[in-house]
């Protein structure tokens, strides 16, 4: 049975199994995801997860951005979807999509910002089908 829910630290190590699918050569220690991980549960940033047989099999995370426009309504920003391959295609990352969404709302955002790699185009019609406009707007970013 497929339960969803948001992440807890003692799921931390499984989610990180999970991140091997998305970057395998960018994987953190546990010691260090918990490090970080203080500093997330003082933000307003979820990880959104479907898990099965206590095992993270999808996942991503949602950072409420405050903001002094559009009547002071937050922005959402969505990154690190990702499905385990074994359960792709079943429904599972669109309803974590779906829950991050609905949070966003909760917290009176406006809009919700998602950003795929142009090498990923095989994801782009699923972020589409959840509502998502991948001609609305065009994302810029500078590397460290």
């Amino acid at each position: 049975m497929i339960e969803y829910g948001i992440l807890i630290e003692s799921e931390l190590l499984s989610l990180l199994e999970l991140y091997k699918q998305l970057n395998s050569d960018d994987i953190i220690s546990e010691t260090t995801a918990k490090n970080i991980w203080k500093n997330i549960e003082k933000q307003d940033i979820k990880y959104f997860i479907a898990k099965e047989n206590g095992k993270i099999i999808a996942s991503c995370y949602i950072c409420i951005i405050p903001n002094l426009t559009r009547d002071g309504k937050s922005i959402g920003f969505i990154e690190n979807v990702i499905t385990d391959i074994k359960y792709r295609r079943k429904g599972i990352g669109k309803t974590v999509m779906e829950n991050a969404i609905k949070y966003a709302k909760e917290k009176n955002c406006y809009k919700v910002l998602l950003q795929s790699g142009n090498k990923r185009s095989d994801t782009h019609p699923f972020y589409e089908s959840i509502g998502f406009d991948g001609k609305s707007k065009k994302a810029f970013e500078l590397r460290f």
